[in-house]
């Protein structure tokens, strides 16, 4: 050693310090070379003291990394400066690469420079909790996003195109979504043993589309053995991982070599399969898939996996849900509603009923044509009081209790005045509002008479529009009765058009200006029912309306009628 370093050193007082203390002491010459380090540092590095004298630190531990120009500089101009040590030593520890901090101050004795003297503190535990902190942060903030990016609808294809879009590239190159299907509806069901997985959504860099377009294959499933990996992973709803994996591993997730050709092709050296977990079962998998020079899945990803697919299988397993519900209560609604009853020849119908877009219920709108004697047939348009399955059984009670009654020969006021009793009798619990028309091609007439239902619409061949004032009357079920009728002179080739409220019902808009301004739509008698349905729905609903929607449409064919003179014509306002 250099006398004054030794002078140091062999000072009781300053040895009982260096040598007891937990921090790390080391002294370099001019060169960088070890003069001295304390028994700390030989403890941390498993290494002894004797095999760092005469050696630079690079020599000695050469998986430690420091800036030996930050060292010279402290040489040259005497200020101390922090230096980062970091890597790994003989001794292992459980948070894998160490780090320190130190500090090197210059050493002098007589006014000659005589090396560099530097104290350490180990703060691989702070950096470690850092970094943990760090990507919990980020764990919560993708999660985060993957709540207001995934399951924006409830539509099963579309969750699913979200969830495998926004996994890749956040935490994949390559994502894969695959449902339990559980009806085979037009196809053989999967063999004994078997789980059939349907495809529903593959998202790739734009630069493997070619590359990996083989892999849809011809059929829009997979029917997995017990022994694979994604069927591993629904049954036991744990994450299965393949890092860095061999054929042989590959192989338990792709059992087709041509498929496995085809990932090995494109660079895929990685794969994480975590399930979509809901209470008792998986609803699928997800498969992400790690190529080139993208690193290996760690265990934050994992974990960051899980917890997107976790939130995201609720959102897949309500919209599987409200799909299923949804096409069996419209189906309900159908046969409830069925089809009218077929009118005169001389009357031609069109219908629509379109559901809400916002429920999965059915509703109690619905619509009829009931052909009479003498050649006169009753159009029915009504609407019971809200929604779902008590609202649908109420209006099929309705219905039929109006074709009961129009069979009775009764006059349209009087029809609803005994259909108003007859709920009463029956203990309907809900009202409804109803209109009745009835055409008389004969006369050249049509009568009508409503229960709190909005007016019907008149398009004339002439091109001219108006709506039929009608006295009001109390809805029926209300047992108030008292129902007036009105007759108007209605000529072949008009159109009668009638409607539920769900066609003219618009937010922050007065429903009487919204009745009117079907006057002012340019619907032409001329044109095909069908069309002129279809025109109506696209132009006031865009698709979407906020109720149901019931619509009949009926013309009276050319034929010798009567004109009475005498009969007020519908309204053009």
């Amino acid at each position: 050693m250099v006398d004054g370093v030794q002078t140091v050193c062999e000072c009781g007082f300053l040895r009982g310090i260096v040598e007891g203390t937990t921090a790390p002491v080391l002294i370099l010459d001019r060169h960088l070379r070890h003069l001295y380090v304390n028994p700390a540092w030989s403890r941390v590095t498993g290494v002894p003291a004797s095999a760092f004298l005469g050696r630079t630190l690079a020599e000695v531990l050469p998986d430690v990394q420091t800036s030996e120009d930050v060292l010279i500089e402290v040489l040259a101009d005497g200020r101390p400066r922090e230096v980062t040590l970091s890597g790994t030593t003989r001794v292992p520890s459980p948070v894998g690469r160490r780090l320190w901090r130190a500090v090197f101050h210059r050493l002098e004795t007589q006014g000659q420079v005589v090396g560099v003297c530097g104290m350490a503190v180990e703060v691989s535990n702070l950096r470690q909790y850092l970094d943990d902190l760090e990507n919990a942060h980020q764990r919560l903030a993708l999660l985060d996003a993957a709540a207001t990016r995934v399951g924006t609808t409830l539509d099963v294809e579309a969750t699913c195109a979200e969830l495998a879009d926004f996994l890749a590239p956040s935490l994949a190159d390559i994502a894969a979504v695959g449902i339990v299907e559980k009806e085979f509806f037009g196809v053989p069901p999967p063999p004994p043993g078997m789980l059939r997985l349907r495809k529903m959504s593959l998202t790739v860099p734009p630069e493997l589309q070619r590359h990996l377009s083989e892999l849809g294959g011809p059929r829009p499933y997979i029917d997995l053995p017990r022994g694979s990996a994604p069927r591993r992973c629904i049954d036991s709803g744990r994450p299965w991982l393949g890092n860095l994996a061999s054929d042989e591993l590959f192989e338990k997730v792709i059992a087709d070599p041509d498929r496995l050709r085809i990932y090995r092709a494109a660079g895929v050296h990685s794969v994480l399969i975590v399930p979509l977990p809901t209470a008792g079962r998986s609803v699928g998998v997800v498969i992400l898939m790690r190529m080139g020079a993208s690193p290996s899945f760690s265990n934050d990803d994992i974990l960051t996996a899980q917890g997107v697919a976790a939130r995201a299988a609720v959102s897949i397993d309500s919209a599987h849900r409200y799909s299923h519900e949804h096409t069996m209560t419209l189906e309900l609604q159908r046969a409830l509603l069925s089809e009218p009853d077929r009118p005169h020849p001389t009357v031609e119908v069109a219908t629509r009923y379109l559901p809400s877009g916002r429920s999965a219920l059915v509703g109690g709108d619905w619509y009829d044509s009931i052909a009479l004697p003498d050649c006169r047939t009753l159009l029915v348009m009504g609407d019971v009081m809200g929604h779902g399955f008590q609202a649908a059984v109420a209006m099929s009670q309705y219905r039929s209790v109006l074709r009961t009654v129009a069979a009775s020969g009764l006059a349209v006021d009087a029809m609803l005045s005994e259909a108003d009793r007859r709920a009463a009798r029956i203990g309907l619990d809900r009202v409804a509002t109803c209109l009745l028309v009835l055409l008389d091609p004969a006369a050249g007439t049509c009568t009508a008479a409503t229960a709190g239902h909005l007016p019907p619409l008149v398009i004339r061949p002439n091109g001219s529009t108006g709506l039929m004032r009608l006295p009001a009357g109390p809805p029926i079920g209300t047992e108030l009765g008292e129902y007036e009728m009105t007759t108007f002179a209605f000529e072949p080739g008009s159109v009668l058009l009638l409607y539920t409220d769900g066609l003219v019902e618009q937010r922050g808009v007065d429903i009487d200006d919204s009745v009117r301004a079907l006057t002012e739509m340019g619907l032409s008698a001329d044109d095909c029912l069908e069309d002129l349905l279809d025109t109506l729905l696209t132009q006031l609903t865009s698709g979407l309306c906020e109720d149901d929607i019931a619509l009949l449409a009926a013309r009276l064919r050319p034929t010798i009628a009567h004109h009475p003179e005498s009969l007020p014509e519908p309204d053009d306002r």
